[in-house]
């Protein structure tokens, strides 16, 4: 059987972040074939093309997971109607230097959530924008808007028992997504 090595990153980088936890609960509905990474990606220095040339250990250390791995999924909140700085970061420095881009090819998810009603819409829509153009096909659907309520989580960490069942079945479709295009 296939093993799937699955980088995850996580645009918020709150300690108590809603947007961890559900990637951590997400993680927990995967088949037994997947595995995953967390990128750290607060430690990047902002983006500086004069740079390119002379990468700093984080950001090649950011480049060798994304390469080590059969898919990336994106779990971000909303700051602002759009993606946080942070992850913008991370998608430029990995992406970079032109031609060099440890993006390229791998399938992606896209899901996130807010305490807002619209559960990071917007954030998502721009991220998908940026992935196109880093050459990532997107699994387009199910979206997944998640609206952070009580409940949505266990005292374990897990996904509760209101989201499970459309949380398995996105997790579900991400799975045959990686596999169909890795």
């Amino acid at each position: 059987m296939a093993q799937f090595k699955i980088a995850v990153v996580v645009g918020s980088l709150r300690k108590e972040s809603f947007n961890l936890a559900l990637a951590k609960g997400l993680t927990r509905l995967a088949p037994s074939e997947f595995s995953f990474n967390m990128l750290e990606i607060g430690d990047l220095p902002l983006y500086n093309q004069d740079d390119d040339a002379n990468q700093a250990d984080a950001v090649k250390r950011l480049k060798a997971d994304i390469a080590a791995s059969q898919g990336v999924l994106f779990v971000t909140p909303e700051y602002n109607r759009s993606i946080p700085g942070v992850l913008k970061n991370a998608l430029d420095h990995a992406s970079r230097p032109y031609g060099q881009s440890a993006w390229a090819g791998k399938p992606a998810g896209v899901i996130g959530a807010s305490i807002g009603s619209i559960g990071s819409a917007l954030a998502q829509q721009h991220l998908r924008n940026i992935l196109v153009y880093l050459d990532m096909p997107t699994m387009g659907q199910p979206e997944a808007f998640i609206h952070v309520k009580d409940g949505l989580f266990n005292d374990d960490g897990s996904i509760g028992a209101g989201s499970k069942d459309f949380l398995q079945g996105w997790m579900d479709q991400f799975a045959a997504w990686v596999k169909q295009h890795a």
